[in-house]
């Protein structure tokens, strides 16, 4: 999950990109954050290389390396770049190779890549001016894809969790979201990342992706991910642990499991021949 755009539109000022110390905030449990956030689906991963000219991909905002050892996995080469030097270190530990900056001013140092991709890390990235960086690394035909696992709950669990957000968090942009549809909030950050891509009028038109999947959690795994959402990494412990509580409590209404049917949302395109 990310940290979601409040229902109004919000200003350039207000944009994922800019809250830089949400954007940094991840490393502070970083192995909660590798146990627990879900992977990619393969069917994914097999289809941007499938569209992509070659295997050596540059893995933008790569935390603690979850898509970074999928794609070494289906035999890439893999260069990360990620901002929290924390989760930077857990990935290394992992076998990724990883920079630290943020990727719009990072230096490439003359290296290209055959795809960049970014696994829920785009909306942190300046959409027009991270499209021009994808751009100026991709060779020709190269790929960029950007993609985040949307979370579409039962209707009774976004309702339940939405009145415990509201309740302790009511000042957040969580508590405002919490039970709208996912996939139409997230619409505004897919919007985003296409328009920004049109806008440097280095790609092809770009396409949205769609892979849908299924987890079923149980109550003690739901808990363990929440501390790591954006929206709630800089919480103060006894408001987390109420938080906690009260989704656990709804949980355990619900018989104690949760079952979230995902739609991994991807923008991609290609890029133009010199």
């Amino acid at each position: 999950m990310v940290t979601l755009p409040s229902p109004e539109p919000e200003s350039a000022d207000s944009s994922p990109h800019r809250a830089r110390e949400v954007a940094e905030s991840f490393g502070v449990d970083a192995a909660r954050y590798d146990r627990t956030r879900p992977t990619y689906p393969t069917a994914l991963i097999d289809r941007i290389l499938a569209a992509s000219p070659g295997k050596d991909v540059l893995d933008v905002g790569c935390g603690t390396g979850i898509v970074a050892r999928q794609l070494r996995d289906a035999g890439c080469r893999v260069l990360g770049v990620e901002p929290d030097s924390r989760m930077a270190e857990f990935a290394r530990k992992t076998g990724i190779d990883v920079e630290i900056g943020t990727f719009e001013q990072w230096d490439p140092a003359g290296r290209s890549f055959d795809a960049v991709v970014a696994g829920t890390a785009w909306h942190w990235v300046d959409p027009v001016a991270g499209a021009a960086q994808a751009a100026r690394v991709l060779r020709e035909s190269g790929r960029l894809a950007a993609f985040w696992p949307v979370p579409q709950m039962p209707p009774e669990a976004s309702t339940a969790f939405a009145a415990v957000y509201r309740e302790f968090l009511p000042d957040s942009p969580l508590s405002l979201v919490a039970d709208r549809p996912a996939l139409e909030l997230y619409q505004t950050i897919l919007t985003k990342a296409l328009n920004g891509i049109r806008e440097t009028g280095s790609f092809a038109e770009p396409e949205q992706w769609r892979f849908d999947w299924q987890r079923i959690y149980t109550r003690d795994e739901w808990l363990d991910q929440i501390p790591t959402h954006g929206a709630l990494t800089q919480t103060p412990p006894d408001t987390l642990a109420a938080i906690l509580d009260g989704i656990g409590t709804a949980i355990d209404t619900m018989g104690g499991t949760l079952t979230i049917d995902y739609a991994t949302m991807v923008v991609t395109a290609a890029r133009n021949g010199d």
